[in-house]
């Protein structure tokens, strides 16, 4: 199983917001964003400030996928 973040990027779109906009909004790094980016592994303090930016749950921006 691995996490896919496209669900965030959907959302992005939906708001008509930038990757840089969310950064600034929810305070959070350029390298989180680029983890964030690559479905990599970020820490659940950068999860809660996007969903508080947000105003959305952890299951709008992430969800569980399979591996190929």
């Amino acid at each position: 199983m691995a996490i896919s973040y496209k669900k965030l990027w959907k959302l992005l779109i939906d708001k008509d917001m930038k990757k840089k906009d969310l950064q600034q909004l929810a305070g959070i790094s350029s390298a989180s964003i680029t983890k964030l980016g690559k479905n990599e592994n970020v820490n659940t303090e950068i999860i809660e400030k996007i969903c508080v930016a947000l105003k959305c749950d952890v299951s709008d921006i992430m969800e569980m996928t399979e591996e190929d």
